[in-house]
């Protein structure tokens, strides 16, 4: 393995002043759009909406074959580091990663050095990311340095531009706080995204508790310390009339308290990973610490469930949780090495690969789950490819074979189990704030 990279220089360019999409596939469902269609942007805004191109156009032109266009992609749920850990990740090197991935924006994860527990951090981040391409939104702690003991100021977070809270990372085992924070949710209009799992059932446990952790002689992490702070947060939501979204949903009984939850009005979402719809304990047999995330890759009956889940709407979102280690951190023993895996640059390969060519979802559902849900969940405005809107778009394909080991990555760690993966499907580019990326 190599050494943890160092910052790159590459930058986002700026978009020309006039830019033609000529002849792509447009998958806007809110403008009712999923077939051919040239787009003309005029300095960062979209012009017109054609269904033929323009017969003389005199400015730069994008002529993808295949070339699927959405709303830009939206990850709820990613870990930058910065500050504190800007050896594994930075503002800049997270963001690039996430442009070369398809992403046009991001929610950032509070388990920050200093966390993201104080309007100065919140600004900070928002200071750091201002010149990037991909919007990035901080989410803030929900309690004070996250240790679960006292409400962090919440008010002056989401006064700041905090647009969710979590103590995400760790669980929040104490339900008077919990309880509070779903106060303040339905009080400020947020989401409360829930790392759901009873500490006390996955202290000192390194993988799903199942058949391959005995196998392999590793103490397991089972189901159910997932599925009863589930429980415990659906009632919760129900008490306080707050709103809940639950991250990295990863079990058949979750899936199973969510799909009631919905049935009875409640204000409770979720999202999944890629690694947990593509991947299963088995993997672990590897040793390989890029198996090694939490919650843990689960069972082959869980993936099943988690298809089921997206293919009929229980699970709302796709969110990537990356997260970046550095080389020598992973690169010990399975029991030492830290939980999680960085994702932003492949997931859409693994959404392409493993759920939209098998015919499991349909670009329409592509679309719900990476652009529309989770902006609607983070009450962010949701980006259009319509006459007069700022040019906030995603660019993919879904034919392009590649693995992650021979591309370029931007993300300063390598901590993926992917890299010798065939995958079908690849980011060719993305606009936003009048920039623009090629992947």
């Amino acid at each position: 393995m190599s050494p943890t990279k160092k910052s790159t220089s590459t930058t986002f360019q700026k978009l020309p002043d006039k830019f033609l999409l000529k002849n792509v596939r447009i998958i806007d469902m809110a403008e009712k759009m999923n077939d051919k269609r040239s787009v003309v942007i005029e300095k960062g805004k979209i012009a017109s909406v054609l269904k033929n191109p323009p017969a003389h156009f005199n400015g730069e032109i994008f002529e993808g074959k295949d070339a699927l266009v959405f709303p830009g992609f939206m990850d709820m749920h990613t870990h930058l580091r910065e500050p504190g850990r800007e050896d594994e990740e930075t503002i800049e090197s997270g963001t690039l990663a996430a442009a070369n991935g398809g992403f046009t924006g991001l929610a950032c994860m509070p388990n920050t050095d200093p966390p993201i527990d104080s309007q100065e951090v919140v600004k900070y981040i928002k200071e750091q990311s201002a010149a990037a391409l991909v919007d990035v939104y901080p989410v803030a702690a929900i309690t004070k340095a996250r240790q679960g003991k006292e409400l962090a100021p919440i008010a002056e977070l989401v006064d700041a531009g905090a647009v969710a809270i979590s103590d995400d990372g760790t669980c929040l085992m104490n339900a008077e706080m919990m309880r509070r924070a779903l106060e303040y949710s339905k009080m400020f209009g947020i989401a409360v995204l829930g790392h759901e799992e009873d500490s006390e059932l996955t202290r000192g446990r390194h993988m799903h508790e199942g058949f391959y952790s005995t196998k392999l002689g590793l103490a397991g992490m089972p189901a159910v310390a997932e599925e009863i702070i589930i429980a415990r947060d659906i009632m919760l939501t129900e008490f306080t009339g707050g709103k809940l979204h639950i991250c990295h949903i990863s079990t058949r009984g979750s899936i199973d308290l969510v799909r009631r939850a919905k049935t009875r009005g409640l204000a409770v979402t979720c999202e999944v990973t890629p690694h947990h719809f593509t991947l299963t304990d088995q993997a672990v047999e590897s040793f390989d610490t890029n198996t090694k995330m939490s919650p843990p890759l689960r069972s082959a009956d869980d993936r099943a469930a988690i298809i089921e889940g997206i293919k009929d709407g229980t699970i709302d979102a796709i969110a990537t949780d990356h997260a970046p280690h550095s080389i020598e951190e992973k690169e010990t023993e399975y029991i030492a090495a830290p939980f999680g895996i960085i994702g932003l640059e492949t997931a859409w390969a693994l959404i392409s690969t493993v759920l939209l060519k098998p015919g499991i979802i349909s670009l329409s559902d592509v679309y719900y789950r990476c652009v529309f849900n989770p902006r609607k969940i983070l009450n962010l405005a949701i980006p259009r490819i319509k006459e007069g809107e700022k040019a906030n778009l995603t660019i993919v394909n879904s034919n392009h074979k590649w693995k992650p080991a021979e591309a370029k990555s931007f993300s300063r760690s390598l901590n993926t189990p992917f890299n010798n993966y065939n995958l079908t499907g690849k980011s060719l580019a993305v606009i936003n704030k009048g920039k623009i990326f090629y992947s």
